[in-house]
């Protein structure tokens, strides 16, 4: 729980402690003391959210869910979701307590505002979350974390500096099938790991512009604020409705679309939270043509193969890590295979599917309450961003790439160096 909470959980039992003062200048009801088997409004974990549709839907309805969790005010852009997000709220809690907000800092300042839910479009993740930061809010992010190298640093140091607590939305290092086979790789069963493989999606992005529309007044959508730092250009409804993917402005690739979670789990897995590749080759086709495929090599060796094909129906973003004696490979399913019948006798199936966030978020409102580093927090993340942020400038480059981890730079490389970060539109800044 956050230093406020505290406050307010101390004040309490001072005064219930100092003969009863405050007991005797009003009766208070048991559920606010927490007496009748709730949970004590001063013990639960107020919560914002900033742009809340698709998948921040289903990240809020596990937040309803919990009675640790008193959801307070919805921060978007767009009016109807304002009203949408508040509408559902008011109905779970049976009261009209929500607050609507159109700028996350109107929201933030708020001192009884202790957590913040970030599920906006890519391009807001990490200035929304260096922001909730700053105002000392802990905060649960949506992946991709990052737009850029520079960025995902940028994102570590202010977590860091504002000392919140950061889960970023890779939930799979909470799911069962991923940890047992993270665990598999990293005990020795399959021998020394050689390679780690990490289902992404094709990489390319697109540069050009969909068609002007009228822009709508900013109460109904505020455009400007839906930019935010990303390069200015005209208003088309498409964007806003979540066809903002593919667009270079306001998205990673489809190397870090989903790469922010399986890379995430082949550096898990091959305990290289710490670091990041070295090296980072795109793959080219016979006819000279990209393929979609990079390989990447950390500095001991091991390899990292970023694809798209050749998984075996397991589920979507899937992992496999190979060693000398064996592989393992589970995905989204819950289902797992292994390379042998010495292995299979290792194996669970588990039900919970990959891309449920409910464990992940338990996980995130126990680390707000004992102030523990969560497992996905904004350090190991970040490597895993960094990495495949550097697998995408080597795809854009079409060439081998060099990378120094401890400096985050290319060596003796100019272009790829451009790359490491993005211009941000003036007043933003990091």
């Amino acid at each position: 729980m956050s230093h406020r909470s505290l406050k307010r959980r101390d004040f309490l039992k001072r005064a219930l402690g100092a003969g009863g003062a405050v007991a005797c200048a009003s009766v208070l009801p048991g559920r606010v003391l927490g007496l009748d088997g709730q949970v004590a409004p001063s013990n639960k974990i107020a919560l914002g959210a900033i742009g809340i549709q698709h998948r921040g839907l289903e990240d809020l309805g596990v937040f309803f869910r919990r009675p640790d969790v008193q959801f307070i005010a919805i921060c978007d852009i767009q009016k109807k979701q304002r009203l949408a997000i508040k509408a559902m709220a008011d109905q779970n809690y049976g009261d009209s307590a929500c607050a609507m907000y159109r700028d996350m800092n109107d929201m933030l300042v708020r001192d009884d505002l202790d957590a913040v839910l970030i599920a906006t479009g890519d391009r807001w993740h990490s200035m929304a979350s260096i922001t909730a930061a700053k105002y000392g809010k802990d905060v649960y992010c949506e992946k991709p974390l990052s737009l850029t190298i520079d960025e995902s640093r940028a994102l570590a140091n202010a977590v860091n500096r504002y000392g919140i607590i950061y889960q970023a939305g890779t939930q799979r290092r909470n799911i069962g099938n991923f940890q047992l086979a993270a665990e598999i790789a990293a005990s020795g069963k399959l021998g020394k790991l050689t390679e780690v493989h990490a289902n992404t999606l094709w990489p390319a992005t697109r540069h050009d512009w969909l068609p002007a529309e009228p822009e709508p007044a900013p109460d109904d959508v505020d455009w400007n604020l839906w930019l935010g730092p990303c390069p200015w250009r005209p208003y088309n409804s498409a964007y806003v409705a979540g066809q903002w993917r593919g667009h270079f402005d306001f998205h990673g690739g489809g190397i870090l679309e989903w790469g922010s979670h399986t890379v995430d789990l082949c550096q898990w897995a091959a305990q290289k939270d710490h670091t990041a590749p070295v090296k980072y080759t795109p793959q080219i086709k016979e006819d000279g043509s990209m393929g979609g495929e990079v390989y990447a090599w950390y500095e001991d060796g091991l390899k990292l193969v970023m694809r798209s094909e050749g998984w075996l129906g397991l589920g979507t973003c899937s992992a496999r890590y190979v060693g000398e004696e064996g592989w393992v490979e589970t995905g989204d399913s819950g289902r797992m295979a292994v390379s042998s019948d010495a292995l299979r006798g290792e194996l669970k199936y588990f039900g919970m599917p990959g891309t449920s966030p409910t464990t992940h978020i338990a996980e995130f409102c126990e680390c707000v309450k004992t102030r523990r580093n969560p497992s996905a927090n904004v350090n190991v993340a970040a490597q895993s961003h960094i990495a495949s942020h550097c697998a995408y400038i080597a795809w854009q480059l079409g060439r081998t790439v060099e990378f120094d981890p401890v400096k985050e730079e290319f060596p003796n490389d100019p272009d790829a160096n451009r790359m490491k970060s993005r211009a941000l539109r003036a007043p933003y800044s990091f």
